[in-house]
């Protein structure tokens, strides 16, 4: 029997499917995974020869069974290729029951007596398949009308929207309890011992080459007084270690060096444990002496006014 699909187009498909299948599966990011790995290239080369050579061989062996063919089976063969589809009895029930047309012979019996220069009209039915398709249609319509119009059913639009707003929420409720998200707006001080160990052994692996040991200031500013260049407090000395410091000669931005936000917020808490332990031989103060803005003043008790921030000379 003659294959339904000839083989210039079976082979190309086979290959192709293949080859698609080897580019979904493969994880090889943003180039081709053919490209990527070279094994997969000699794979889908040896395949394709393999394919072809299946191919040729298969057409060699019906060359040669044609051959050691009688006349009988050769006729009976011929017979078997003319066959196609719409031979297959469910086939040729399913296209007559959607097409019911009539044979070429039978179109006297459809002619009507309209008549314009000779050319006459057949009175045929719409084929079953365009009034299914236009019931179809007619229902369509009116649940799509019903649904959306009257009922007021989300749209494409309001779905996304809904979707967006629903993702933001999750994200932001996953913020709250995540160990890792954490930003210089919602940083607080951390005063458990366990929490300052954990920053100390961060301070003395990452920070002691231009702070010291101690803190005192050796390339870096000293980091136990009350003098701050980018400001003091867990938010902004908390986002001077995530960001890094001034531009071409300041601290780099550990966020993109390693560190994640609890560590930063765990250094920046240790740092802050040391004020006031004025190391020996400590480095000047430099920057401004900084004071929270949101601590409550303590009332003046002397008719001196005294100032809320000095401003000592720069450094």
């Amino acid at each position: 029997m003659k294959k339904l699909i000839p083989a210039y187009i079976r082979v190309p498909l086979i290959f192709f499917t293949v080859f698609g299948a080897m580019e979904y599966f493969i994880d090889s990011g943003d180039h081709p995974a053919f490209i990527k790995y070279p094994m997969v290239s000699v794979f889908l080369f040896v395949f394709l020869f393999l394919l072809i050579a299946i191919e040729v061989t298969i057409s060699a062996v019906d060359a040669i069974s044609y051959q050691l063919m009688t006349e009988e089976q050769r006729a009976k063969l011929e017979d078997a290729k003319s066959l196609s589809l719409s031979d297959i009895p469910f086939i040729k029930w399913f296209m007559g029951l959607m097409i019911k047309s009539k044979p070429v012979e039978s179109e006297g019996e459809l002619l009507l007596d309209h008549d314009y220069d000779g050319i006459k009209e057949l009175d045929n039915d719409l084929p079953p398949w365009w009034v299914y398709l236009f019931y179809a249609c007619i229902v369509f319509a009116v649940v799509y009308l019903v649904r959306f119009e009257i009922m007021g059913g989300d749209n494409q639009e309001m779905e996304y929207q809904k979707e967006v707003a629903a993702a933001k929420i999750a994200i932001e409720e996953y913020k709250k309890t995540a160990p890792d998200v954490m930003d210089e707006s919602k940083v607080t001080l951390l005063t458990d011992a366990t929490e300052i160990s954990k920053g100390k052994t961060i301070f003395m692996e990452k920070c002691v080459a231009c702070h010291r040991p101690d803190a005192g200031g050796n390339i870096g500013p000293n980091l136990t007084d009350d003098h701050w260049i980018l400001g003091g407090g867990i938010k902004n000395v908390f986002h001077t270690i995530s960001n890094g410091g001034r531009d071409g000669k300041g601290m780099i931005a550990w966020q993109k060096n390693g560190l994640k936000p609890t560590q930063i917020q765990q250094v920046a808490s240790y740092v802050l444990s040391l004020q006031g332990s004025n190391p020996k031989d400590g480095k000047a103060a430099e920057g401004d002496v900084w004071v929270d803005p949101t601590a409550s003043k303590t009332p003046a008790t002397s008719a001196v006014s005294v100032p809320d921030v000095v401003t000592p000379t720069k450094k």
